[in-house]
């Protein structure tokens, strides 16, 4: 029974002796035991079960993934009776339909893009190969080249992030689509191989996210790699394979990296970033972050983005950092900078967002604490040393869609989420508004370069000329009723500049 304090006015309370939890130093041992061997099949068992009845689990048709078989051994039709693609399921692309007109909803800079140079088809003839995500956003993009006069056939970059019904809705309008989630490799290298090798059609702008098909291309069809108009590239990874090739002196046709625009870092990598790293982890965890040590792996835009969002839900981040400029700015940012090996064995949930490989390696994955999570922000599954994970004295054990614990021999368990993969776009979704921006500097970058006059572009890697960047952010402020305010024509001639931009030089940093 509940006891009051003797005098009666200050209301002490004191719990009955059922609802108070005392731990002794071997009860508290006790409770940070890691589950035994014996209890391992159970608890997972326990889990599974939830999650499947769960909506906070990832979207249901990520299930369907896993189903026995592939796309690849059936031929589907749409109502046109085109065979030209191959998805997971054709019946469902009047849910992708609709998923398409929703994304249409928040990106309406990339509609007007459309509306104003549809008259003109500024890509009529473009035969555009594109190796991207294939999600509602991507297929808007698609459709708008498609309304500017570009032929397009397209493949998935990433195994685990395509949108089956999306990817339907696409092959029922028309387009040559070759993806489907839960890809194998095979099925991967397979799906580009399928949309570059056509007989009668070949490709003359390219664009790609991570660079895997301008690498195959360049190696298996080199012959169609020297008649490349331009090639547009929106990722670290495939900007770095990029000026590799340039240095090698192996790069024959101009390039654009459209990741270093401003509209992309800023906006894609931060912004976008900041909201969806947060959506990621509570679909497949459902975790709360208040008070979790967090250890975010580069402070880029991506992990800008994500240490803010962390940061203000409570977590306690830790940062690392190899340049001394980003690490300069998350000190300032109010974030402790240490190495990985420093706090490995604390930390919580691990998050690499650099660009490089094997960030986290099997000597930190045997150093984890029981429960620690690790995911990737990165575009490729290289900064996890997941290969490393696949011994035999190691068990796996699939607790929801790409939620993966790995159990070593003790009966610690870590949760690996998608494999490694990238996690915003494997298992969860992004913020629509963000990936118009980035959309449609995707789509002015293959226009600029379609119809560059001889000798504009030489055979090297360029950036987005910044009077772009402005036409684009100045597209998306109409979204907010914003009003620019315009310089009088005495205060363009004190700074030098045309009233109509561009506004800052190139080596501006914003």
């Amino acid at each position: 029974m509940a006891k009051w304090d003797s005098s009666g006015s200050n209301l002490a309370f004191q719990l009955p002796q059922w609802m108070q939890i005392q731990l002794t130093e071997q009860k508290q041992a006790e409770f940070n035991k890691r589950p035994g061997k014996i209890g391992r099949r159970s608890f997972s068992r326990s889990i599974s079960q939830s999650s499947t009845d769960s909506f906070s689990s990832a979207p249901s048709e990520s299930d369907s993934s896993e189903d026995e078989g592939t796309p690849r051994d059936k031929v589907q039709k749409n109502s046109k009776g085109s065979s030209d693609f191959c998805i997971k399921n054709i019946k469902q692309a009047d849910f992708g339909r609709r998923e398409i007109e929703i994304a249409e909803q928040e990106m309406l800079a990339l509609v007007a893009l459309r509306k104003r140079a549809q008259g003109e088809k500024p890509l009529s003839g473009a035969k555009i190969v594109g190796c991207t995500h294939i999600t509602a956003q991507t297929a808007v993009l698609i459709e708008t080249l498609a309304v500017l006069g570009a032929q397009c056939r397209w493949a998935a970059c990433n195994i685990y992030s395509t949108q089956n019904a999306v990817a339907a809705a696409l092959a029922e309008a028309g387009f040559s689509v070759f993806a489907w989630k839960g890809e194998s490799e095979y099925d991967f290298w397979w799906c580009i191989d399928r949309c570059v090798n056509l007989e009668g059609w070949q490709p003359n702008m390219i664009l790609d996210d991570g660079g895997d098909l301008t690498h195959c291309i360049y190696k298996k069809y080199p012959h169609v790699f020297n008649k490349i108009k331009g090639i547009v590239e929106e990722s670290v990874t495939g900007v770095h394979r990029l000026y590799q090739l340039s240095k090698a002196g192996k790069l024959c046709v101009p390039a654009m990296n459209v990741n270093d625009s401003v509209t992309k870092q800023k906006f894609d990598n931060l912004y976008c970033c900041r909201e969806s790293i947060l959506d990621g982890l509570k679909r497949t965890t459902d975790v709360m972050f208040g008070g979790k040590q967090v250890m975010i792996c580069g402070y880029g835009e991506v992990g800008k983005g994500c240490s803010a969002a962390l940061k203000a839900l409570g977590a306690i981040v830790y940062v690392t950092e190899i340049d001394p400029i980003c690490a300069l700015q998350a000190c300032m940012d109010g974030f402790r900078l240490v190495k990985l090996s420093e706090v490995i064995r604390n930390v919580d949930i691990v998050i690499t967002c650099t660009g490089n490989k094997n960030v986290v390696r099997r000597e930190h994955l045997d150093r984890m604490k029981n429960g620690c999570m690790v995911c990737n922000m990165g575009h490729s599954n290289t900064e996890i040393d997941v290969a490393s994970l696949r011994m035999p004295e190691l068990t796996w054990e699939r607790v929801r869609s790409q939620v993966d614990h790995i159990i070593w021999p003790d009966g610690k368990r870590i949760i690996l989420l998608a494999e490694g993969h990238l996690l915003n776009l494997s298992c969860s979704t992004v913020p629509t508004f963000v990936l118009s921006i980035t959309a449609t500097t995707q789509a002015l970058a293959l226009i600029e370069l379609y119809n560059a006059p001889e000798g504009r572009y030489k055979q090297d890697v360029y950036l987005l000329p910044k009077k772009m960047d402005e036409y684009v952010a100045s597209l998306h402020l109409q979204t907010f009723d914003a009003h620019l305010t315009e310089l009088t024509d005495d205060q363009a001639k004190y700074l030098s500049l045309n009233k109509n931009g561009p506004f800052k030089p190139n080596y501006y940093r914003y």
